[in-house]
């Protein structure tokens, strides 16, 4: 098993290891990760410079402007990485022939007096494995959780430390070289977002990456668009209308499929969305990835690869309460949030709900999911017969939640999708993996036409 570091430790590792140069440019929480280098000794044969520009007109000078006026950024992040490995190379590359260098940069946002900042921020590093090499980038997004300003800078420093040492130390074992970012700070940073692209690294899928922050809880949601790329919500759902369609797509199915296109043209046409500043975004939960046993990896790709081929972004959470994904979309000031349920799963989750609380308060219970600006969207289940649908208006329910759930129906925070497709009720999900699996004819008419064609062209869900 890995012995985590220390900060110190890491820092003056590197500090004395000749072969890595580079430079610390920090924006926004002090200067806490070269100070973490400074302070242990031997810092010159590590650090070439280090560079903040605080004032925003030095920094646009620098860096260049930013078009949407924020600093703590994504785009931000690249530009100082860009401009610092330019500068790092013009100046040095012929009187340091054999050094692999870097450049870290990060630009961050600390909580503020009020605490209407909760504290986030944008972290990279681009660094190379041999002097010749072309460089790799490991980028990610962190969410600070301590309460004061100074413990924040401080994570912020232990992580900077942890990003250089990892990336020099763990490159041929990414997974490691994640989760070796929490050292030291569990339970005080969050990273939900993260990033490792380079000729180094041309193997790896980074939909795996979103998955380790999960399975080692870095994070309770991490996504990635159509493109396979890992991405944030902050840099395209903030104050957006969405909408998250929740199924296990093993594999998706036209059931499926009419649960994300019903579900969406319901919700684009709510009187209070705008539909075109909406977005889908489809679930996959932990618990559903491991209900049939082990975290298999290679069935998560395939599932993923699915909904990336019919131009999907997809979430892997481990919020198995609703409650967690619709605190996490609040901080990001989503307008409205509809979640797509089957009715089943919505009877399971009302019932889970009562017999939590039923000696307590139900309404309270219930408020933390039905915020403002959430409403379930409940696509009908096919019950034991086969013919007769579950919707809202047959859930079974406990007596004791009857009428907050009647309450919950009249003010529509609890609506039944009503264009669904009658004809692909029947197709589950569990007889289509069989057949591909088996080599039955048949399957390919419960998908989708480009869903069966993916599946037979990369040879999905076939037990290797």
């Amino acid at each position: 098993m890995r012995q985590a570091l220390e900060t110190e430790q890491k820092a003056l590792e590197i500090n004395l290891d000749d072969s890595i140069y580079g430079t610390l440019a920090e924006i926004g929480a002090g200067q806490e990760v070269a100070r973490n280098f400074f302070k242990v000794g031997a810092a010159a044969g590590t650090i070439a410079k280090t560079m903040s520009a605080y004032d925003k007109v030095v920094s646009d000078e620098i860096y260049g402007p930013e078009t949407n006026g924020r600093y703590v950024c994504e785009s931000r992040l690249y530009k100082m990485l860009d401009h610092e490995w330019e500068l790092i190379e013009g100046r040095l590359r012929s009187v340091r022939p054999v050094t692999n260098f870097f450049v870290f940069a990060n630009t961050v946002a600390t909580i503020n007096y009020q605490r209407t900042i909760k504290g986030d921020g944008w972290l990279g590093i681009r660094f190379q494995s041999s002097p010749s090499s072309e460089p790799n980038d490991l980028v990610l997004h962190l969410r600070l959780l301590d309460n004061d300003t100074q413990l924040q800078q401080q994570a912020v420093g232990k992580l900077g430390v942890n990003m250089v040492y990892a990336v020099f130390r763990f490159q041929n074992d990414p997974e490691t070289l994640i989760l070796s970012l929490m050292d030291g700070l569990r339970r005080r940073v969050s990273i939900d977002m993260v990033r490792l692209n380079g000729r180094d690294f041309a193997g790896l899928d980074n939909r795996l990456l979103s998955l380790w922050l999960v399975k080692h809880s870095m994070s309770e949601v991490a996504m990635f668009g159509p493109d396979k790329r890992n991405v944030h919500p902050s840099e395209f759902l903030y104050k957006k209308h969405v909408l998250v369609v929740r199924a296990s797509f093993r594999p998706l199915t036209l059931l499926e499929e009419d649960m994300i296109e019903k579900g969406f043209e319901q919700f684009w046409h709510e009187p209070e969305v705008d539909g075109d500043q909406s977005f889908t975004l489809t679930e996959i939960t932990l618990g559903n990835l491991t209900e049939n046993g082990p975290l298999d990896e290679q069935d998560f790709l395939d599932r993923t690869e699915l909904l990336c081929a019919l131009g999907q972004t997809v979430i892997i959470s481990s919020c198995e309460q609703y409650q967690q994904l619709i605190a996490y979309f609040s901080d990001y000031r989503v307008q409205h949030l509809g979640l797509v349920l089957r009715a089943h799963r919505l009877s399971e989750f009302l019932a889970e709900r009562y017999q939590q609380n039923a000696k307590g308060s139900l309404l309270a219970a219930f408020g933390e999911v039905f915020a403002r600006g959430v409403r379930l969207y409940a696509y009908p289940s096919v019950l034991e017969d086969n013919i007769t649908l579950m919707t809202t208006q047959n859930l079974p329910l406990p007596d004791g939640a009857k009428y907050l759930y009647q309450h919950l129906l009249d003010h529509r925070l609890i609506v039944d999708i009503e264009a669904f497709n009658h004809e692909v009720m029947n197709i589950f999900a569990s007889d289509v993996l069989a057949g591909i699996r088996s080599g039955a004819d048949g399957w390919e008419t419960f998908v989708p036409m480009k869903v069966a064609a993916v599946v037979n062209d990369k040879a999905l869900f076939v037990e290797k």
